[in-house]
């Protein structure tokens, strides 16, 4: 049984690879394509931004929370990926002398999560150009990976594969037939998915690599620092939302009150709760793995963690 469990996964090994050069794109050929943001589309489909549960806006202020929080979503998403490619990295060494199709995988997942965050750069930059100044996005990159990668591995890739699994649900919110939606950031959601679907492939086999090889005190302790990463994302979305909130109230062209911007804070949070940690956390086949491995208690403390985060 044991022989043929890694036949299949050495299968699922070159499936990967396959796909990475069958789905493999460029950032200015494919996604780009010589175009730019238009101030009159949304940059966030309704169902990542949240724009409806924001207090008293009107559709143009809808419209310009979707653009800032699409402006956010460019840096968190170059934030993340840094730490996941070292992560990649540091587990590609275990094949460096062994499985050289894993190896390759591995390159490939590499490679590519520099490509997303070259990507995220370019489009950072695009909206720079044509929304108001003031925006700021003052997270450190290499600070949170270097805080994300202290913990143990089994933590970081339950984080990883969360994340991987939500770009999937987020694939998904941007193909609503919504003609708003620019039209640019689609075709972000969709090239940055179709390579993202195989990250999550190998998310698992290398978590599930892992899991096996740590005793029931290190899955605990495991369990305990992916309560403590994903508080600690919950941190870096309260500092943005703050951040994006005030943007908004600074720029949207009319006073907006205390209360309306304490209102306007809080709305940015749930949306970016729901982006960062719930569309993954809730994703089926994120709740599926973790059942299989973590005991009734550990699945019970992991679930008290999150619906703190509302």
């Amino acid at each position: 049984m044991n022989a043929m469990c890694e036949i299949k996964e050495a299968n699922r090994y070159e499936r990967c690879i396959s796909a990475s050069k069958r789905v493999r794109w460029d950032i200015e050929d494919d996604v780009i394509r010589g175009r730019s943001f238009d101030r009159s589309e949304k940059f966030l489909p309704d169902g990542l931004s949240l724009v409806d549960e924001f207090p008293g806006l009107s559709e143009e202020e809808k419209r310009f929370v979707s653009q800032i929080q699409g402006w956010t979503y460019a840096n968190i998403f170059g934030l993340v990926e840094r730490y996941i490619n070292a992560k990649i990295l540091e587990l590609s060494r275990d094949y460096w002398f062994g499985d050289q199709v894993a190896l390759e995988a591995l390159v490939r997942f590499s490679d590519e999560e520099l490509k997303h965050q070259a990507l995220f750069r370019r489009i950072d930059g695009m909206i720079g150009t044509v929304m108001p100044a003031g925006y700021r996005f003052d997270i450190d990159p290499d600070g949170v990976a270097g805080a994300v990668l202290s913990k143990s591995t089994w933590a970081v890739l339950m984080l990883t594969l969360d994340i991987e699994l939500f770009t999937q649900a987020h694939y998904r919110q941007s193909i609503d037939s919504d003609r708003h939606l620019s039209p640019l950031w689609k075709d972000v959601f969709l090239y940055h998915w179709k390579e993202e679907s195989q990250h999550a492939i190998l998310d698992e086999l290398e978590l599930k690599r892992h899991d096996a090889s740590v005793s029931e005190a290190e899955r605990d302790q495991g369990v305990d620092d992916f309560i403590a990463l994903v508080a600690a994302v919950d941190g870096i979305l309260q500092v943005q939302a703050a951040a994006d909130a005030a943007y908004f109230a600074e720029t949207c062209g009319r006073p907006v009150n205390a209360a309306e911007r304490q209102a306007i804070e809080a709305a940015f949070l749930k949306a970016y709760r729901w982006q960062y940690i719930h569309s993954g956390a809730h994703h089926p086949h994120f709740g599926k793995v973790l059942s299989e491995m973590v005991t009734e208690e550990q699945m019970n403390r992991i679930g008290q963690a999150l619906a703190g985060l509302k």
